[in-house]
């Protein structure tokens, strides 16, 4: 398997990451997309387009067409998050090529994954009301459903014996990445502005695509 695409995009990402922190806006505008670009292009250079791995290229990109959305001025907000929502079906369904398992474990995953979404989410709809912005309601309800169920999706990858530790973790970290670069977006757009919150942002975003992406290519390239 090569890795010449990861450590492109891994420049590319710090490139970004500097460019978001100094307000190169321009930059930005080409490096953010970028990474993504680089991340298919690793896909497809190694056969990331078949199989169950199809899902991750996809859902790829749809993350391209979100963060072009997100970057656009103007009200793209709700296309952006559609896209991402698009962008967590397809990691889902790549997650599961079976049904998930029901077990102790997994249930108690799925409490704790429920449980912390929902007191994140009550806060997320408060903001929302509060800005009078009552039409997204039903999107960011909809779009926080299925980001919560890509987590567990991820997660129960740690339970499931099809599984190796080393793909499981990666995908794992990279889906609660993916959760708190997202619970982020929306806590700095409904509820408080994060100081240096755009930073975090995107540092955790490119580092969930990362390890989603590599421990995906490791369970189902290998």
């Amino acid at each position: 398997m090569s890795y010449l695409f990861l450590w492109i995009a891994l420049i590319i990402a710090t490139i970004d990451w500097l460019a978001v922190a100094k307000d190169w806006q321009r930059v930005e505008y080409l490096a953010k997309p970028a990474v993504i670009v680089a991340l298919l292009v690793w896909l497809g250079a190694n056969d990331g387009f078949s199989g169950w791995m199809i899902w991750f290229g996809i859902g790829l990109l749809f993350s391209l067409i979100g963060d072009i959305c997100l970057m656009l001025p103007g009200g793209f907000f709700r296309a952006g998050l559609y896209s991402f929502m698009l962008t967590n079906i397809a990691y889902i369904i790549g997650f599961n090529p079976t049904l998930p398992p029901v077990n102790i474990a997994s249930l108690a995953l799925a409490a704790l994954v429920g449980i912390t979404t929902a007191q994140i989410y009550n806060k997320v709809n408060a903001g929302v009301s509060r800005k009078g912005q009552e039409n997204l309601r039903v999107a960011v309800l909809l779009y926080t459903v299925v980001l919560c169920l890509m987590l567990l999706s991820a997660l129960q990858t740690l339970v499931r014996p099809s599984w190796d530790a080393l793909s499981a973790i990666s995908v794992s970290i990279g889906a609660l990445l993916f959760f708190i670069s997202d619970s982020l977006i929306s806590w700095n757009k409904f509820v408080n502005v994060i100081p240096n919150g755009r930073f975090y942002i995107i540092i955790t975003y490119h580092l969930s695509q990362f390890s989603i992406i590599v421990g995906a290519g490791l369970h189902y390239l290998s």
